[in-house]
Parts: C-alpha cells; structure tokens; sequence
C-alpha cells in the first residue's frame, strides 16, 4: 500500500494518450483541475463553462458531449507538456488554488466552504486538520494522559492526533487486533458501500484502490497500514476490555477497571475518548424460541467460515446491507436458500459497486500528479449534501399516494420504483414484494449493482414475506402455520446501534450513571459531550451518523479535531476539567430534533435502526456536513462548566 504515490513517467506516445483519453473509464471532471495543479496552469481550465453544481450525480459530471470532448483536448496538450517537459517548479498559490477548485466545484468557493473543501482535497497530500499545537509548548510540566476505549477507524485517528499533539495516551482494544468492524465483520461478500476515495483518511489518501468500493480485507489492510505509519501500536493494550469507567471530583481523573488475560486493574487517566462506534453488538430478532434452534445458527457479524453450505437447506432472516452482501454467496453453494423479509429496502442502483476500476482510470492516478486528490474532490463534492434536500419534508406538498413528503422526493421514489421494475420485470408477484410503501429515506438505502435480484430469480431461492412467529429445535414457523426445517439460521439482523457505550459503565460527576441519565434515549451535546461527564468524548456517538451526504470518516475528523481543541483548552488554561452545560447540551438536542422531524426517517413509522425504543432518532444528523465542520471548529468555553 503506497500513500505518497511515486508518480510513473508517462512513456504513451501520442496515439496511445488519446486512446487513454477516450476510454469510458476515466473520470473527466477531475482530469483538468489536476493538471492544472500538476503544470501550475489556469490557462488550462475552460472559460466557457465549468462543471455544474446541479448536475454532479450524473455520468461525467453532467459535461454535455461536446464539453467532455473539449475536456479530452485540452487533457492531451496538457499530458504531453507532463510527459515532454519538466514538472513545474513552483507550487500553486492560494488564490490559484481556489480558482482550481472553484472551477472543480462550479461555483465560487469562499470563507469556510472553501476551508473545509482544502481540507477534503488536501493537496500536495498535506494533513491540514493536524493539531496547531503541542503538548510542550503550552504545558509541558502538567501530568495528562488520554484513555481511548476501540482501535477501529475513530480510535486509530484519535491515537496518531493525540500523538501529533504530544498528549500521552493508551488505546484499549478487546480484539487481538485493530479495525473495528472491519476486523469483526468477515462475512463473504463484505464491503464499504461508500466510495473508498472518500471512505479513507483526509490526510491519508490511497491511489490505488483496487475496486470502487473496496472489500473489508483491502479496508481492514488499510486501517493497519495507518496504524503502523503513525506509529501507534505500541500504545495499544490489545486484548484488553474496559467495564467501568468512574469519575474522581477529589482528583479530577476517571478510574478504569480494565480486564485482559492477565487480570483485572485499575487504569487513572485525565480524560476518556469512546470510541466504541454504533455497530458492533450484533441484535437478534424478538422471536420466541431463537435459542430453542438445536442446529447451526450464527449472526452475520460472527460468521461461521467452517460450516459447508453445499446440500443444505439455509434460511436468512433480514434483508438488510450485510443480507443482501452475503446472501447472494450463501445462495451459490446451498441447495436451497429461504430469506425472511420484514420490510423491503429501496435500492439504489450502482453499477460498478462491485467492480474493480478500470485500467484508464488507474492510469490517470499513477501518472498525473495528485489525480487522486482532485478526484477525491470531485466525489466528496458531488456526494456532499448528496440526495439529503430529496429526503426533507415540503409542508406544501400533497402525497400523491406513495408516501413522499416533497416533490423532489417523490421524484427519486419514481426512479427507483422504474429500478426495481427493470429488475424484476418477469415476476410480478416478487416485483410486488420487493417494493417498499415507506417514505424513501426513512431507512438506509441498499447499495445494488443488479446481484440482488438475480439471487432472488435463483430457482433454489426464496424470499418470504410472512410473519415469523416462532424458532423451533428444527426450524422456522410463520404466522401461515407453516413450518419449515432448515440446516442453518443466518442472522442478517443488524446491531443495537442505539445502545451507546453497553455494556461500559460509566460514572459521572455526583455519582450519576451515564446509562441511567440516558435512560434509552442517549443525547450529547455535537454527538461528543454529556453534561455531567467531565473531560469524557464519544466519537460516533448520538446524531453523528449521516444518511447519504459523505463519508462517516469525515464526522470522525470533525469530532476528533473538537476533543483536541478541547484538550488543548484544558491544557493551556490549566485546568482540572470542562463539563458541558446542561441547558446547552438541551437546546442543542432540540434543533437536532426539530431537524430530524423534517426528514424522512423522522415523519415515517417504519421500522428502523436510525430510531431508538422510544422511537426518537438518536443516530442521524440532520443537516449539512458543512454545518457540522463549522461547530467542531472551536470549543466555546461559555458553553462549559469549569474546574
């Protein structure tokens, strides 16, 4: 894995550029912001047009053919200047860059939009979010050392920012090694469903991704070759579960009872980080008789790689993203595959989900200089808000009968309903039990390249929509009174994504359980701070999980850049602690609710792991990614109770 590519000199003559050059594969709208950059040359950005803004999810940008041949024009003079000339000597200036970018962008980028795109972009692979500070410059004498509870994405870049800032820290991981999900999860046919040039580290870009949207061994390769290049592992406790967590107001350090194979200790620290994420306790169904099977059984997240599925009779219970990754796999090699549907899932079409990318566009990284950053642009740009103005109630629309809550919305649900039925067009009855009647949005899109249906049209598959109402020692019965036997139960179930930080106790200031004061409904002020918990950060916590617009590595950033602002502030003012302020964390929370009413997984009553028992949704972030790089710039001391 290379993160600072060594650029390849171009040898193609000029016939095999043009030829490169008019290969679907490759990715125009980003080709003429990179050279550009790489020649040091705005002459080589159009005047007459530039991308649009309101085109950005279509092939190519939206560039009309005649704008994507200009593209490829100019694209090839400037290949040849690359490949006949020597590389320029002088770096793009700020006012150059933003002329790039703005360009890349189709719109005027200023002020804080433009800051956190240069972020997104980082050109000449710079880490623009490091920590401005350091330990020993601003409290070199005063003892502070960080607990940071997981070692999967969050955990690994909270570990190297802290080191950067020359904070002491000890990272606890309860697996034998790092990566989180991607370490838990080793079901066949996982994968990220986020493009992987936007589902990596801002300041840790990799060109060569194999597919566009990478399986978790390249992903769980990636997060271990982070952490050796930061230098992390030998602060990392492997093996090593944290239960208890209990704040001292006398000495102003939390005290963790931690366990490992070596026994239990105690472990003294100034602050905690959790990052425990949202989805790693698989969840069962509420079915009576679950445990009563007396054959294999086994959740998604803990796959069993032993059982032969070949001459078995399997069912598969959910139909959710990890499902619809393994089913198809299961369905190759059982003799007969039963999925049990709850609800059905809108899909969203993307052809190359599973491809590999295509020669032409692997060309493109390894021969233009920081092709890779600008292309990464062109994706976090185009996906930034991405469908979310599609998924917010308009007050003024008139449901036409399909539960759409806006025109836009509406709009998508046609489209998708014209996917679906060029999916299943020759099976009416399956079409019919494939199509949702809930509000688009209201629960995670599936990510689809075609497998989907083409494992349900499978002569040895069947999906059944009936009401499971019990487990039996050999099977499954439905609310039809029929009884199935199978060989295996597959739980593709999801996770309690709304029971934040269980089993871990935590004791606050005054001896109050961080559990106890959720109740089931967990809140934090910016999804990070809860009153009561002094110097204690959540990363992924409450409201910080997005739906459509981005990558959820961003959010890390965001919120790891607030908790090392926030530990600086702590340090340079010299003090024990900061607590966040109750009626902000509240007022706060009802602007998280208030927006999250307007969209679709708040209006609908769909089942979904966006919502909590009570039916609050304590997962989603409601508004734009801009919004939330803007509240995580800076910690505001008014907002804080301080010690």
């Amino acid at each position: 894995m290379n993160f600072t590519p060594s650029i390849s000199t171009i040898i193609e003559d000029d016939e095999q550029l043009q030829k490169l050059l008019s290969d679907p594969g490759i990715e125009l709208p980003p080709l003429l912001p990179s050279l550009a950059f790489a020649l040091n040359d705005l002459s080589i950005l159009p005047t007459d047009f530039s991308l649009d803004p309101t085109k950005t999810l279509e092939e190519q940008g939206g560039l009309t053919n005649e704008e994507q041949e200009k593209v490829r024009s100019i694209a090839f003079t400037a290949l040849q200047r690359l490949r006949d000339q020597s590389p320029a000597t002088t770096s793009v200036n700020d006012d150059d860059l933003k002329t790039i970018m703005s360009w890349a962008c189709g719109t005027n980028l200023n002020g804080p939009y433009l800051q956190m795109l240069k972020e997104e972009l980082s050109p000449n692979d710079m880490d623009l979010r490091s920590p401005n500070w350091g330990k020993d410059d601003i409290a070199s004498k005063k003892d502070f050392t960080v607990a940071i509870i997981g070692a999967g994405m969050s955990g690994i870049l909270a570990a190297y920012r802290l080191k950067q800032a020359g904070v002491s820290f000890v990272l606890f991981e309860k697996n034998s090694g790092i990566g989180g999900t991607w370490l838990e999860n080793t079901y066949p046919g996982c994968r990220v469903d986020v493009s992987n040039h936007v589902y990596c580290y801002s300041f840790m870009q990799k060109h060569d991704w194999p597919h566009f949207h990478s399986t978790q061994d390249v992903l769980l390769q990636y997060f271990n070759d982070c952490a050796d290049i930061f230098g992390i592992r030998e602060n990392i406790r492997f093996n090593t579960s944290v239960s208890t967590a209990v704040w001292d107001e006398n000495t102003g350090t939390w005290n963790l009872d931690i366990s490992s194979s070596a026994g239990e200790e105690k472990f003294i620290c100034q602050s905690v980080i959790s990052a425990v994420g949202q989805l790693n306790r698989p969840s069962y169904p509420d079915i009576p008789g679950v445990a009563s099977f007396q054959r294999d059984s086994w959740h998604s997240a803990q796959w069993n790689h032993d059982y032969n599925f070949s001459g078995k009779n399997v069912a598969v219970i959910g139909t959710g993203c990890s499902a619809v990754q393994f089913t198809p796999r299961v369905a190759e090699v059982a003799a007969n595959t039963t999925i049990f549907q709850r609800t059905p899932n809108w899909l969203m079409p993307r052809p190359q989900y599973q491809q590999r990318l295509p020669e032409s566009l692997l060309w493109c990284f390894d021969h233009i200089p920081h092709y890779h950053n600008w292309f990464r642009l062109h994706l976090f740009w185009r996906s930034h808000e991405g469908l979310l103005p599609r998924l917010e109630l308009d007050p003024e629309w008139e449901n036409p009968g399909d539960n759409s809550i806006s025109s836009e919305n509406h709009e998508l649900g046609l489209m998708l309903r014209l996917y679906l039925q060029s999916e299943f067009s020759e099976d009416s009855e399956l079409l019919e039990k494939v199509t949702p009647n809930f509000t688009l949005g209201a629960k995670r899109f599936v990510i689809d390249d075609g497998l989907w249906a083409a494992t349900l049209r499978r002569d040895s598959v069947k999906l059944c929509t009936e009401e499971i109402t019990s487990i039996t020692e050999t099977g499954i019965e439905t609310v039809d009174g029929e009884h199935t036997e199978f060989d295996a139960i597959i739980y593709g179930t999801g996770f309690k994504a709304s029971e934040f930080l269980t089993p871990m106790k935590v004791i606050g200031a005054g001896g109050i359980d961080l559990h106890e004061q959720w109740d089931g409904d967990a809140s934090a002020y910016l999804g990070i701070v809860a009153p009561n918990f002094p110097n204690f950060f959540f990363l992924y916590g409450p409201n910080t999980n997005i739906v459509i617009n981005g990558s959820i590595i961003y959010f890390s950033e965001c919120e790891v850049h607030y908790i090392t602002q926030s530990i600086k502030y702590l340090l340079e003012n010299d003090l024990q602690s900061v607590t966040v302020k109750q009626d902000i964390h509240d007022a706060y929370n009802k602007k998280i609710d208030a927006g999250n009413s307007r969209m679709a997984w708040g209006l609908s009553n769909v089942n979904s792991w966006y919502k909590n028992a009570s039916g609050r949704t304590a997962q989603n972030w409601p508004f734009s990614l801009l919004e939330y790089w803007e509240q995580t710039r800076e910690i505001d001391p008014a907002d804080y109770d301080i010690s």
